[in-house]
């Protein structure tokens, strides 16, 4: 993959998250300062390389399971340029402001929760002692990939079988994203799951994040859960 490649692969991974349709080579030729022909030549290569998709022959691409993957191991690696940026000022506060000591442990953790729905759109959930608490659910169906009920039947089944999954698994990691196909269960869901673990007083290895559809800001959206994670490690 070229550099300039690699720029539309991120391009296209942060258009789609926003207008939820194919990103086109004339929109990417504005961006780029290159011509269309030159922008569908590297997309056709992305396509072949299994990074991007077309859902019509004549549309635009959108990224695949393996394109997210790109795009998130760049963001956790410190390469992608969006990871050196903070969290706005608002979020920071919405954040802090949700998320003290003043509270008893079940309730900051049910505030961060709320707070992440209401900063993402998506569904958030956190493990609280043996139990996985939820939100947001009618903001995940109410994402475009779902509205129509195209997928209800196996994010349902991921749903379902969270939970011991995760006490089963226990990811080891501070911040964990399962794109689309690597989710164990609900695989072909056409969800993401983005958790951060961090100690409680109920476990090392309480976790709190949010399930979404595959199309996603993702640079932002683990920004916000593991800054979370931080700061409800030490406020618990």
């Amino acid at each position: 993959m070229t550099p300039r490649q690699e720029q539309i692969l991120n391009s296209i991974v942060e258009q789609y998250a926003e207008i939820a349709a194919p990103v086109g080579s004339i929109t990417l030729a504005k961006l780029f300062g290159v011509s269309p022909a030159t922008i569908r030549a590297d997309m056709a290569e992305l396509e072949e390389l299994g990074f991007l998709t077309q859902t019509h022959t004549s549309s635009g691409r959108i990224p695949t399971d393996k394109g997210y993957r790109f795009y998130v191991n760049a963001v956790q690696e410190g390469t992608h340029a969006s990871i050196n940026k903070e969290l706005g000022t608002h979020t920071q506060r919405a954040l802090e402001g949700r998320i003290h000591s003043r509270s008893l442990p079940e309730t900051t953790i049910k505030n961060a929760v709320d707070t992440l729905v209401e900063l993402t759109q998506n569904l958030g959930l956190a493990t609280i002692g043996d139990n996985l608490y939820l939100s947001g659910l009618s903001n995940l169906f109410a994402q475009p990939e779902f509205a129509r009920g195209v997928g209800v039947r196996e994010v349902a089944k991921l749903l379902d079988n969270l939970e011991p999954w995760m006490r089963e698994a226990a990811p080891g990691e501070p911040l964990s994203v399962y794109i689309g196909s690597e989710n164990p269960i609900g695989g072909t869901s056409g969800c993401s799951l983005i958790i951060s673990k961090f100690n409680s007083p109920y476990s090392k290895n309480s976790y709190i994040g949010v399930l979404g559809p595959t199309r996603q800001s993702y640079a932002q959206v683990m920004k916000l859960v593991k800054t979370t994670g931080e700061l409800l490690e030490k406020a618990l």
